[in-house]
């Protein structure tokens, strides 16, 4: 097992290499000029050359390559020009933020999406899998900044169940000890209840904004699946067995039709990554993804290089889970294949 896994990391190396030569290239060729914006409005010609040489954006680009290749080598993403501080700290810092609102949106989607696809398979043609159709093409015809929008005004706004999106707790809040960097986890572990209601209540509306995006693909894979395991031969006999149909479903359907669902999950999660720039933007999140944005915006290369990267490693290691938990769900797929 482990020779497997290392022979897996072995291949994601190439990958991960062509991140790096494809991350520099592209901020460099972006718009903007960093030594300009920071240099202000007022600034000389000479003053902007000045910051450029301190920036080492004078020097040749194979040589800016080797020295940022090099700074990698040494875990060193570099300095955040807008903030000053370096941006493996940043990103430390703000990536528990994006992994909380990341994986409690999927779990809520899980919980709605794999219930509801079974029951349209079992019922098919019933006003259950007519819902699970209706909310599959929502979730898919709707962005996630509109729906963010669109929660905020409803229930925010109108109703006023929800409390105002300002990130992850207001300002009569306090944040927990930091123990795991979630905000959940932490005030559970510390006993401090009101900071678990606060944060929770500041999550809910940006997880459901991802729960519905990610809905519509894990819904409509696992009925598609449930629906062709039921009318395999082993369902089949199990039936005419005399098991009850609640066993049949759950113990033989479900856990034969859970290998497509799985697969479906690893691509919902990396689209997720992706969603929650937009999503953080909207409920002022201070994640990852509003950092890169900001950083974007202000043509500060090294925070979207070290954004980029984070994302890749995040989305290699979550694939080697995927092929793990393949062996777990069906011991007849091996690794090796």
């Amino acid at each position: 097992m482990l020779a497997t896994i290392g022979k897996r990391f072995m291949t994601v190396i190439p990958t991960l290499i062509g991140v790096v030569i494809v991350t520099f290239l592209l901020t460099r060729v972006l718009p903007g000029d960093p030594a300009v914006y920071f240099a202000g409005p007022a600034a000389t010609p000479q003053s902007i050359a000045e910051i450029r040489k301190t920036l080492g954006l004078d020097r040749p680009l194979p040589e800016q390559f080797a020295r940022y290749v090099g700074d990698l080598a040494k875990g060193d993403f570099g300095n955040s020009l807008s903030t000053g501080r370096p941006v493996a700290t940043e990103i430390t810092s703000r990536l528990p933020a994006s992994a909380e609102l990341t994986l409690f949106g999927l779990i809520m989607s899980l919980m709605i999406a794999v219930p509801l696809g079974i029951v349209a398979a079992v019922k098919q043609g019933s006003w259950v899998d007519h819902t699970c159709r209706v909310v599959a093409t929502a979730g898919v015809s709707l962005p996630v900044f509109f729906t963010g929008l669109l929660l905020v005004y409803v229930f925010y706004y109108l109703a006023g169940w929800a409390p105002a999106p300002v990130g992850r707790l207001d300002a009569f809040a306090t944040a927990p000890p930091q123990v795991t960097g979630f905000y959940l986890i932490d005030s559970l572990i510390a006993g401090d209840l009101e900071t678990f209601r606060a944060s929770l209540g500041q999550l809910l509306l940006p997880a459901l904004t991802l729960a519905v995006f990610s809905l519509a693909p894990i819904a409509r894979m696992t009925r598609a699946s449930m629906l062709a395991v039921l009318s395999s031969d082993f369902v089949r006999t199990a039936r005419a067995s005399g098991l009850k149909g609640r066993t049949v479903i759950i113990t033989y359907a479900f856990r034969n039709a859970m290998l497509p669902v799985v697969t479906t999950l690893g691509m919902v999660f990396s689209f997720l990554l992706g969603a929650n720039v937009l999503v953080e933007k909207v409920f002022a999140w201070p994640g990852i993804g509003s950092y890169a944005v900001e950083a974007l915006l202000q043509s500060d290369f090294a925070p979207v290089q070290g954004f980029v990267l984070t994302m890749a490693v995040l989305y290699v290691v979550l694939n080697l889970l995927i092929d793990i938990l393949y062996g777990v769900i069906d011991p007849r797929v091996r690794l090796e294949g």
